[in-house]
């Protein structure tokens, strides 16, 4: 069977007939009906998607709920923050530094999160402009930067998952060098 279809240049409807004669090395296709061969085969050998309105716009609630995370995960590192230095103005610690400098790595990753989100989101909004002027190469190419956009948004979002395991073990740590003092 090859491995592309091959459509005959003369007449109308003799793509249809190379199609039908190829359904029948097909499996699959040989007890399907020449409709279903024919758009099987297109869909299979054509892979162009047909992007509307709507299809952008289904990123706008999985943005939306993102960036609530992000806001709710800077918003939490800033008490943190500001428990840590009041802590470390009383009692200076070299576990408390340490901390604080996780803390301010974090809050980059944190704030670059936002920033891919709200590029992605500006993107998304763009591709919608496009699709609604019938700029459809345009509308179609500016979703998929959003959606790289969003991409590297959850990157750096697991990347700031793995640190906040290192700031939880420099916590453990202090408090396993309290036990093993008192």
């Amino acid at each position: 069977m090859p491995s592309r279809l091959m459509f005959s240049q003369a007449g109308d409807k003799s793509w249809m007939n190379d199609i039908l004669s190829q359904r029948i090395e097909n499996p699959i296709l040989k007890s399907a009906s020449p409709y279903i061969a024919c758009d099987f085969r297109l869909r299979r050998y054509n892979p162009r998607m047909e992007i509307t309105l709507t299809t952008p716009a289904l990123l706008f609630p999985a943005i939306s709920l993102l960036m609530l995370a992000y806001t709710n995960r800077f918003l939490t590192l800033a008490t943190i923050i500001r428990n840590l230095y009041d802590r470390h103005s009383s009692v200076p610690s070299e576990n408390l530094v340490k901390q604080i400098a996780n803390l301010r790595y974090r809050t980059y990753l944190i704030r670059n999160m936002q920033i891919f989100g709200v590029l992605s989101l500006l993107f998304c909004v763009t591709s919608m402009f496009a699709l609604f002027a019938g700029w459809t190469a345009g509308g179609q190419w500016t979703f998929g930067l959003a959606l790289v956009l969003m991409m590297v948004s959850m990157g750096i979002s697991l990347r700031e998952l793995q640190i906040s395991v290192g700031a939880l073990d420099l916590l453990l740590a202090d408090m396993e060098e309290h036990e093993n003092i008192g």
